[in-house]
């Protein structure tokens, strides 16, 4: 069943496309990486799904809600000083842009389900700037979770990472789309890290070049080497 439809979808920044005629149907339950060079659209694809930035024409249709819709950047946090523990960052993502007094018994149900899904417990009482990046991009991770969203946006979450901790964050990744029913749309530099089979591989140069199952798309690199 598809969740979104992107028809004619066209991106211009001043007089330059960062998107042109992207036509792309996604359906429920799909782990997608978006590759490409830089500049070749796949931050500019993710912020026009999540609603971020504006299109220039084309359409974007969702079988659901928007706010089913979790975005996560990278580089997400720049504040690491920032005087909140883990356990105070992630419960700001059940906020969902109203203000709340206090946090609800289901709030923090939430909380201890998500902890335990990406395993950090013992992180909750840190003071976020006390974290190294991998563990803040996991504390972020669970704050985009914590909403219980359908499709879960990941703009390179690994960039500038170690590559133990690339491999670390991935096999959560992965873990997640396979106990949890949600689609993941994920730009990455990484696809050689990412050891899911049922990946389906979208390259990006402005307009969609390639789209296929990660081992056709790992025979084509092959096979043009």
């Amino acid at each position: 069943m598809k969740i979104i439809e992107i028809k004619k979808l066209n991106v211009k920044y001043n007089e330059h496309y960062a998107l042109k005629d992207v036509n792309l149907t996604i359906k429920d339950k799909e782990y997608i990486c978006l590759v490409g060079k830089n500049g070749s659209g796949k931050s500019t694809l993710l912020k026009a799904i999540a609603g971020l930035i504006k299109k220039t024409s084309g359409s974007i249709e969702f079988y659901g809600e928007r706010s089913d819709v979790a975005y996560l950047a990278q580089n997400n946090m720049t504040d690491i000083n920032f005087p909140a523990t883990a356990k105070e960052i992630i419960l700001t993502g059940c906020q969902k842009h109203k203000l709340k007094p206090f946090y609800t018994k289901d709030d923090e149900k939430a909380l201890e389900e998500i902890t335990k899904k990406l395993k950090i417990e013992k992180l909750l009482n840190k003071k976020i700037g006390n974290l190294s990046g991998g563990e803040r991009q996991r504390i972020l991770l669970a704050r985009t979770l914590i909403g219980n969203p359908k499709i879960l946006l990941l703009d390179e979450p690994c960039s500038g990472f170690d590559t133990q901790t690339i491999r670390s964050f991935y096999k959560i990744i992965d873990e997640l789309f396979e106990k949890s029913n949600i689609t993941i749309i994920m730009a990455t530099h990484d696809l050689d890290e990412i050891k899911n089979p049922n990946i389906r591989v979208i390259e990006l140069d402005g307009e969609v070049v390639k789209d296929k199952k990660i081992d056709e798309f790992e025979k084509d690199k092959g096979d043009n080497s």
